[in-house]
């Protein structure tokens, strides 16, 4: 039997319902607290495996939440009405059961807390329940670890539209059957959050990186951490970006390197929303062992499988995007990298816009091939206003339609063309008869 130290947070009945079974099951009890503040410095003075809290606004905040994700330690809350419930929900939390709960709920996720792989890898195909919905099932694969495919989506600095491509990119992957999870590592102004219309209050992406530095990155942690974009035309999982910039510390280098290689078993595809500079800051401090703020960004091009490469298709964007693309090719190789322009408009660059970009983008920079994203201001601001993808809100923009094909073209494998037998036409005469 798993035997688990627990600390306790609950209504008085709560518990005494509880202490029969938790006796009964040999769980030690080393602490009980009546409100959050009591909790957090319970926590500052040791590590339980488990908090069982109520889910009332006295004994579960946000800050709770984040000081049990930063110490990997598995919390569980028991609601006894629905505005506990409501209140658990809203800051993240969705591993809530009701109070009156039989112990053996509360025991499987107990066990399932403290029973902690070094690595996630798990055979089967992983139909991770939704928050909002049932996930799709990730394709089978050969072998006996599922590694899914990461993909990373870069830009230079002046917001050429890196958030904006990664979250449709995540979405028509999704919706072409696959399990996906959108993660912000952008260091600098994490904004998938605030374009999905979710809650960042306990950034997804930092708290995994907190889990995978102490080993307790499961499965279950990621499902619990991760938020769900509900859609019924392929809905994915998010792990929002840090919501102040001073929090960059928490993205080390290899903290993110753990948590890429976590998630890649986890789901068939991984999408980072990366931030836009390349600098080493190595180089500029005498102190080789300080965090690097763009750690986390070097990392997330290092380990990922293909680079998608955005700029704005202006004089300025372009511009901006040929001065960085020397430096993106000394960070990786680019042959595993697609050049993607957002806002091709003849407003901005004249007549041929097309044929202008493409020249420019061959000529100064050596760059073949550009997949070329119309501009749609009308679609993305509709996008925005509902928190949606473009599929979801304006599934025939002309710009979702471009990066739909984009999607299907170089980051989805190609399936397996079926041959059909085709008839032949016969050519017949009918036979001259005798006279």
């Amino acid at each position: 039997m798993t035997v688990a130290a627990l600390a306790l947070a609950l209504p008085r009945r709560t518990e005494d319902r509880l202490l029969a079974d938790i006796v009964e099951h040999g769980h030690a009890i080393v602490a009980r607290a009546a409100t959050v503040s009591d909790l957090l410095d319970v926590l500052s003075e040791g590590t339980p495996d488990v908090v069982i809290a109520g889910a009332a606004r006295d004994t579960l905040s946000a800050g709770l939440i984040a000081a049990c994700d930063a110490r990997g330690i598995r919390l569980i809350a028991l609601a006894e009405t629905d505005a506990d419930r409501r209140h658990a929900v809203g800051l993240g939390l969705f591993e809530v059961l009701d109070a009156s709960a039989a112990w053996s709920e509360i025991q499987s996720l107990i066990i399932g807390g403290i029973v902690i792989p070094s690595r996630i890898e798990d055979p089967s195909p992983p139909v991770a329940a939704s928050r909002t919905g049932s996930a799709r099932a990730g394709t089978a694969r050969t072998g006996t670890a599922r590694t899914g495919t990461v993909i990373a989506v870069w830009g230079p600095a002046g917001s050429p539209g890196r958030t904006t491509l990664a979250i449709n990119i995540a979405a028509e992957i999704a919706a072409a059957g696959h399990t996906v999870v959108l993660a912000d590592i952008d260091t600098y102004s994490g904004s998938v959050a605030p374009t999905l219309g979710m809650l960042d209050e306990a950034p997804g992406f930092a708290a995994a990186c907190r889990l995978a530095g102490s080993d307790s990155l499961t499965r279950s942690e990621l499902e619990r951490i991760a938020q769900r974009y509900a859609s019924p035309s392929g809905a994915f999982w998010v792990l929002t970006g840090i919501g102040r910039p001073s929090r960059w510390p928490e993205l080390s280098g290899e903290r993110v390197t753990r948590t890429i290689d976590a998630l890649r078993h986890w789901v068939d595809y991984v999408v980072l929303d990366t931030g836009f500079s390349l600098e080493s800051d190595e180089e500029i401090s005498s102190d080789l062992f300080a965090p690097r703020r763009n750690a986390a960004t070097l990392a997330g091009l290092r380990e990922c499988d293909h680079v998608v490469a955005c700029g704005l298709a202006d004089p300025v964007g372009m511009s901006r995007f040929l001065r960085a693309w020397v430096d993106l090719a000394e960070v990786i190789t680019t042959d595993r990298v697609s050049v993607v322009m957002n806002r091709v408009r003849s407003s901005a660059v004249g007549l041929d816009p097309r044929g202008q970009v493409v020249q420019a983008l061959r000529r100064f920079g050596g760059i073949e091939s550009a997949v070329l994203v119309p501009q749609d201001q009308q679609g993305a601001d509709a996008a925005v206003l509902a928190g949606r993808t473009l599929r979801d809100a304006a599934p025939k923009s002309p710009a979702r339609v471009r990066i739909r094909r984009f999607v299907r073209a170089e980051l989805l494998p190609v399936p397996a063309q079926v041959i059909t037998r085709r008839r032949g036409r016969v050519w017949w005469r009918r036979a001259e008869t005798a006279s």
